[in-house]
Order: structure tokens, then sequence, then C-alpha cells
């Protein structure tokens, strides 16, 4: 593959949250376009790639992003217009010389991925390809299944303004065999779970960033047996039908090397003990950042302790980044990614991550965030580079349902099998 860059250009939208975000456009010499708009997280990693914001008070509170849309329309543009390239990596690689800083703090990790991703839809555009082909092909993957969906019902932590301590509990459609049938199996339950918040909490189906409900629970523990009660009140066996996961996002509630959950005060050894306790009660089959971030020391612990039972999920703790990724194989302190390309910044870096991780034969869930714009380009992702998961947030809100109306498209186009779960051979059996 050659081709050359003619123009790019580059302007400032709202994201899901109403916070603004980057669009870019890159137009090809062959004339092929690709048009591209990047999510924003809140719940971010210290190790993320930097987004730059514009800093100025007086306009969204600091948080514009006219500065990344300059650097695209200027100087990005200036460096790649008329520019010959044979292969994304060659356009990442220039981008990330470019920037020339550890953190793609200059001209923006927003900026540099708005590029990255625009570029990739355009030469699919040029080939006439799917972008999920095109995407498969960059890792030389062969199509062979959909991602089995982990879909948020309940939220708290950063996402629900912390009226309980963990981030998310997010259903598993583990039975179904198609996309269609996951998606109408999770319709089930979200409804019944508005029907118990409702009449439990007095809440209605207000909702949390990424479309999970959000009513007051006193504490996790009853925020996970609501979530088996919403499964089994829809008709379904929880721990057979239905799954669960859970979001700890436990560097929010960690200080002073103490984890501050459910008005208690855990060492690390207590939390681990506290999720061991979970995992035995109820029927989870991921576990993601279960101890914070810099807790280097525990995680092997955390892994030996329910690594066989459940995937360990690392979010904050690995940021996509190829180093905290191979660092966390070396010590064995967990198996299973979740890979968020804004966090690293290129398509290219976020494909190295995720080859790593399954050089260490570890799960993959492809991750939207929780400021998500109307773009698909997730869906394709996830189908492309061979997701086991996809975890795209609930299914209520535009920005949510793009992705998985886009999956459902591929899903009709390429009559993809959805994966088997489990996909490493253990199961945690609860009837």
């Amino acid at each position: 593959m050659t081709t050359i860059i003619k123009q790019l250009k580059a302007w400032e939208i709202l994201d899901s949250r109403g916070r603004p975000t980057v669009k870019a456009r890159c137009e090809l010499e062959s004339r092929a376009v690709g048009i591209v708009s990047v999510p924003s997280g809140a719940s971010t990693g210290a190790a993320e790639a930097h987004e730059l914001r514009d800093n100025d008070p007086a306009r969204y509170r600091g948080l514009g992003c006219r500065k990344a849309v300059a650097n695209i329309n200027g100087e990005i543009n200036t460096a790649l217009a008329g520019r010959l390239l044979a292969s994304q990596q060659e356009l990442d690689t220039i981008l990330i010389e470019l920037d020339a800083t550890a953190n793609k703090s200059r001209l923006g990790a927003n900026a540099i991925l708005a590029v990255s991703l625009a570029f990739a839809r355009a030469v699919s555009q040029e080939r006439q390809y799917p972008l999920y082909q095109h995407f498969a092909d960059m890792q030389e993957l062969p199509l062979r299944t959909l991602p089995r969906p982990t879909i948020n019902l309940f939220s708290g932590g950063k996402h629900a303004g912390g009226q309980v301590d963990i981030q998310d509990v997010l259903l598993v459609p583990a039975a179904a065999q198609t996309m269609d049938e996951a998606l109408a199996v999770t319709f089930a339950v979200y409804q019944s779970a508005s029907e118990l918040t409702f009449k439990k909490y007095g809440t209605r189906s207000l909702t949390a960033d990424e479309g999970g409900l959000a009513p007051p629970f006193p504490d996790t523990e009853t925020m996970l047996a609501d979530a088996v009660e919403t499964i089994e009140q829809a008709g379904y066996v929880a721990g057979k039908d239905v799954m669960l996961a859970i979001d700890v996002a436990s560097s929010h509630f960690y200080q002073d090397k103490l984890y501050h959950l459910d008005h208690e005060q855990l060492s690390s050894a207590a939390m681990i003990e506290r999720l061991g306790n979970w995992l035995s009660r109820y029927p989870l089959v991921s576990i993601e950042d279960g101890l914070a971030e810099d807790d280097w020391n525990n995680w092997p612990d955390l892994y030996a302790r329910i690594g066989s039972q459940t995937l360990v999920l690392g979010d904050d703790f690995l940021c996509t980044n190829p180093g905290r990724i191979q660092r966390a194989i070396a010590n064995q302190a967990a198996n299973a990614l979740l890979l968020k390309v804004n966090q690293i910044g290129t398509l290219s870096e976020a494909a190295q991550s995720c080859q790593l991780a399954r050089s260490a034969n570890w799960r993959v869930t492809i991750s939207a965030r929780s400021g998500e714009t109307e773009d698909n380009w997730l869906a394709d992702l996830a189908v492309g580079w061979a997701g086991d998961q996809i975890k795209i947030g609930s299914i209520t809100h535009g920005e949510r349902l793009a992705k998985y109306n886009r999956l459902l498209e591929i899903e009709a186009d390429t009559h993809l099998p959805l994966i088997a779960w489990p996909t490493d051979g253990s199961q945690n059996n609860h009837s």
C-alpha cells in the first residue's frame, strides 16, 4: 500500500458529555476521504497519553480543543500533505517523531489519534474495503468472530457522581449465540433493572455517562445483589444465561495505601480478599482494575488469588501502554487487557499493545470511553482486531447505539458468529 495525503483538516465538536473533542478529515490524492471523531475519558489513568486542552477558563471551563485542532490544520498538515506513505506504521511514526514528547503532550494525543484514525478510514475507502477488513489486514488477522459485548447495567464512581465507590456493574450475555440475541437479552434485563430501581429506590431511569442506571445504592454488595435480581426477574439464570463483570476503578478510592471502599479502609490484602469474596458469591467473569494503577506489588497477589476463575483486566493499570503491559506479563499481574486506543494515541501503538497481550495468551477487551461521539469506528476495530469482548456502554444513548448498530450491520453482512464464552477454559459457575 502506498498513498499520498492531499490535505488534513480538523474542527472542534462536542462529545456525549457536552465537552469538546476533535474531528478530523483526511483526503488522499485518490480523492478517498476518511472522517473520524475521537473520544475522551473521564476515568483516566495517570500513564495515558496527554489530551491537549486550551486551558482557557472563559471557554468550556478550559476544556476547549482549539489548540489540538490548530495543530492538525497547521503543523501536522504541513508535515504530511503531499507525503508518500507506505503504511499506517509509517504515518504513525512520523506523528510520534513530530510531537517528540513521551506522552504526546506537545501536539496532543487527541490531535495525533484523530489523524491516525482518519488516515486509516481514508485508506480503507481507497482500497474499497470495509473498515473492519482494513483493521484486520493491519494485524494480518483473519475475520473469525464478533466480540462478545459487556454492557453497563449499573454505574457509580466517576461515571455517576460517586454515589457508590466502584464504577460499573456490567452484563455479559454469555449464552447468546449472536449479537442480535445478546442485545435482546440485555434489553430485557435493563428493563427489569429500571423497574426494580424505581420500586426499590424510587428513582426513574436517569443514566450515568455511559448509560448505566445510577440509583443510590447503599454499598457495592447491594449493587451486585440487585444486578443478580434483575437478571432473574427478566427470566434468565444468573451465572448461566447472563454473567456479570465489574469495573472497580480502584485508583479513584485509593489513598495513603488504603482502599476507601463502602465506608471501610482496606489494605491491599484486604481488598484482594474482598474481591475474592465477591467472586465466590456472584457470577463475575471479569474484574477490571481491582487494585490501583500504582499498586504494582500487589497485582501479582490479586492474579494468584482470582486469575484462574475470572479475567483480571487492566485499564488504568495498563493504559494500553506496551511498557506497562510487558511489565505486567513479566510479573504475572493480569490476564486481560482493556484496550483504549486514545490511551496510547496511535493505531500502530495500540496494535503493538494488542499483540503483546495476545503473545501472553491474554484476552483483549476493546473499549469505548465515557466521552464518546456518534462515530462507529470502534465496532470495526473490535471485529478487525479479533477482540474477545467489546465494552461500549449501555444500550441507551445514541453515541453507544451507533457502535452496537454497527456491530449488527457487520453481523448481517458477514454472518460471523459471536465469540464463545468463556474463552479461556475457566468459568465461575453460579446457578
